[in-house]
């Protein structure tokens, strides 16, 4: 699918510095768009799991908004053809990095307006948020310094 089409299908938009004319990968494993990572769920499934209470839902050509980036910015909208990918936020994810979990039949696309899109094979998937190592030093004069993470704002 050719990323104008999916616009069209979708009623979204990206940034006009995309070329619309390009294809629109469907990825068969770990891949990242801006700040999100995608995973296959196996991958991660010994330590992650779907909440008690978790409820799947299906997800429509206009999307569903995974994560808006910092300060309101842009947003990750999951797209799918009806009836072909169901989604949840209801998942346990001991990092708390974990934004949803996805199952689908048919290629779904991650849609950001700075990004383009990209496609998820069939299968089943974890979104996550990106977190980056950060070193931060401590109050002036002071010799200490911390290091932590701090998640990817896109």
């Amino acid at each position: 699918m050719k990323l104008f089409e999916l616009l069209d299908k979708t009623n979204l938009d990206v940034l006009d510095h995309l070329e619309r004319e390009v294809s629109v990968p469907v990825v068969d494993g770990l891949h990242a768009q801006g700040d999100l990572l995608v995973l296959p769920f196996d991958l991660v499934a010994s330590t992650v799991r779907l909440g008690r209470y978790a409820r799947l839902t299906d997800v429509s050509p206009e999307g569903v908004e995974l994560v808006r980036g910092a300060a309101g910015g842009n947003p990750h909208t999951l797209t799918a053809d009806p009836g072909s990918t169901r989604w949840t936020s209801g998942v346990v994810d001991p990092l708390g990095l974990a934004v949803a979990y996805v199952e689908n039949t048919a290629p779904a696309y991650l849609v950001h307006p700075e990004h383009g899109a990209t496609g998820l094979a069939l299968g089943r998937w974890l979104v996550r948020r990106q977190r980056e190592y950060v070193a931060v030093r401590g109050r002036a004069g002071s010799s200490s310094a911390w290091s932590g993470s701090a998640l990817v704002a896109d």
